[in-house]
């Protein structure tokens, strides 16, 4: 998959194999060429990279080939046991969770995880979580406070599932009741953005002593596309949209509202999804060191008060 901006790259590289393949197949040696060009498309992809639109960063937090929680937790440890199921209705399949090893310690990890194919997507319910997803994920979480384990989210939403059924089932209640509980949490809580951070659906298990995104994902109340229609009546003016809704890491620290990003490989995580993997590790041993060194009920009174203080105006 290689998105409009990505083109002249893919077409450079493509050249750049090609010239390669000649000097192997007839035996010529082209290495002063072959790193002229490996010069220049280090060069473009920096370029390229450095100075993406929002839109642009929405199109790659999308990606298709972009890692999903599932890839980064089986990749951060080798022991995972994924648990299933909210005890009231079902287990639902777009919200995954379980406990793993990081380090020599033990973690819940909680996140929404997305489809590959048709069938994985349509199972998945492409990353979008009913009630009882919601349900399941507090379940676990509670469970961690039991028994004195970290908990460590990653959100990758469109949103929580918006049909009738969900809504029959108690949808808002149940995100809101998230919510609540993750305040009072004892045990510290990362979350973690590594897609998409659509509305309530990620918000849902983003209560956190850090909440941190990756350098290529968005985190808003709505969707560019969804902005435009509403505002527009058209998908038209998406672009638009992503710049006026300011959903951006860099945007979202800016204002406050997330504690820090975790730089991605040149090009996006998909481009080298150990490195990035590597890189979310290291960022949640560091803060759970970092955390360790507080009392619950500081914590809890710092989580409560960040959050209480986002979208304060004084006048």
């Amino acid at each position: 998959m290689v998105l409009e901006f990505e083109k002249p790259i893919a077409d450079l590289e493509h050249k750049l194999h090609e010239m390669i393949q000649l000097a192997k197949g007839k035996n010529i040696d082209l290495s002063a060429d072959i790193q002229s060009l490996e010069e220049k498309l280090q060069t473009l992809k920096k370029e390229t990279f450095q100075n993406l639109t929002r839109w642009q960063r929405v199109q790659l937090s999308r990606h298709g080939d972009r890692p999903y929680a599932l890839d980064y937790i089986y990749e951060m440890t080798n022991d995972f046991i994924e648990l299933h199921g909210d005890r009231t209705v079902k287990d639902d399949k777009a919200m995954i969770g379980g406990l793993g090893d990081i380090d020599g310690r033990t973690v819940m990890f909680i996140g929404q995880q997305k489809g590959r194919n048709t069938k994985q997507r349509q199972e998945r319910n492409f990353g979008m979580a009913n009630p009882e997803g919601y349900r399941k994920a507090l379940r676990l979480m509670k469970m961690a406070e039991k028994f004195n384990k970290p908990i460590i989210t990653l959100i990758d939403t469109p949103g929580a599932f918006p049909g009738i059924e969900a809504e029959e089932r108690g949808q808002g209640e149940a995100i809101a009741k998230n919510l609540r509980e993750m305040f009072k949490l004892r045990v510290p809580v990362i979350c973690i953005i590594i897609g998409e951070g659509a509305s309530g659906g990620a918000l849902g298990i983003a209560i956190g002593d850090r909440v941190l995104m990756l350098e290529n994902t968005w985190y808003s109340v709505i969707s560019p596309e969804s902005c435009s229609s509403i505002l527009w009546r058209s998908w038209d003016y998406k672009e638009q949209a992503a710049e006026a809704l300011k959903l951006t890491g860099p945007d979202m620290k800016n204002h406050g509202l997330i504690d820090g990003i975790i730089e991605e490989p040149l090009g996006g995580a998909h481009r080298n999804m150990l490195d990035m993997a590597a890189r979310i590790k290291q960022t949640i041993i560091k803060s759970l060191k970092e955390l360790d060194k507080i009392s619950p009920e500081k914590r809890i009174a710092s989580r409560i008060e960040k959050f209480c203080s986002m979208g304060v105006v004084n006048e």
